[in-house]
């Protein structure tokens, strides 16, 4: 008689085979937008074929009619300056809010950290009115310091909480032998501290740069103009006026990804260590 496998061994394969095919169905989730978009900016619009069929002449103009007619490239560089200087400031600001509350666990600094965690869950659209009419009578409507600072208020307070969360995993022992060196103040802050945040930088990066990359509802009051627009709120318009071009939409969608994409692929290796580095102790 020919040995049966054994119930054990069975049970560990099929457990993982679930779990792998799980996992590779909700890849193909994600992805199938993103393919959609691929071969629909690469049709003409008198292809007529399935949007799930790849074209057989590839459509170039479509790129060509979102970047002229759309002013994408102007909008991705109006979404670059607000993102670079929003993510720039909640670097910096967030870490250094965020060193106190790390190594000083007292009443106040644990209430202030319950606080900026509530600051998290307010809704933004929820200060929208009174934020547009303070921006307003301060002349910083459709300028890109005014959505920097709107940004930069809403972005903070995660920031905050990342920095906090992984500055708690960092040994104490090192700022010590740095103290006795000499090392003071911002001077310990800058060269002890800041270069061991890389892996949550990174993370604080990707989160702010992605959240700010893609706001639309802030970004369509503040900058209201058609030269200040950012990109979210730039595709929303070219779609509404080309809704008949879904080929040249395709293509200006397409656009506003590469930007983040490259960011991501750039720093996807610090960015799980950074999320999860200040919980492993």
């Amino acid at each position: 008689m020919s040995a049966q496998p054994a119930p054990s061994q069975a049970g560990g394969w099929l457990p993982r085979l679930a779990i792998g095919a799980g996992v590779l169905a909700a890849v193909m989730l994600q992805l199938l937008p993103f393919y959609i978009t691929l071969t629909t900016s690469v049709k003409a619009r008198s292809d007529l074929s399935s949007q799930w069929l790849p074209p057989v002449d590839w459509y170039w103009q479509n790129f060509a009619t979102a970047i002229e007619d759309g002013g994408i490239l102007r909008a991705i560089g109006n979404s670059a300056i607000v993102t670079v200087g929003t993510t720039l400031l909640v670097c910096v600001l967030g870490a250094l809010a965020a060193y106190p509350l790390a190594r000083r666990s007292t009443v106040g600094n644990r209430l202030v950290l319950a606080g900026v965690i509530g600051l998290i869950m307010v809704p933004p659209l929820s200060i929208l009115v009174p934020l547009y009419s303070m921006m307003s009578k301060l002349g910083l409507v459709n300028t890109h310091i005014g959505t920097i600072l709107v940004m930069t208020a809403l972005q903070l307070p995660l920031a905050i909480f990342l920095y906090a969360a992984f500055m708690r995993g960092l040994p104490v022992e090192i700022e010590e032998a740095a103290s006795v060196d000499g090392a003071r103040g911002l001077q310990l802050l800058f060269r002890v501290v800041f270069p061991m945040l890389k892996p949550v930088t990174a993370t604080v990066i990707i989160l702010t740069g992605v959240a700010v990359w893609n706001e639309y509802a802030m970004s369509v009051y503040l900058m209201r103009s058609p030269e200040m627009r950012t990109i979210a709120p730039a595709i929303s318009s070219f779609f509404a006026s080309s809704s008949s071009d879904l080929g040249a939409a395709a293509a200006a969608s397409l656009l506003s990804v590469l930007p983040v994409l490259v960011v991501y692929l750039v720093l996807q290796r610090y960015f799980i260590k950074g999320m999860v580095a200040g919980y492993e102790k």
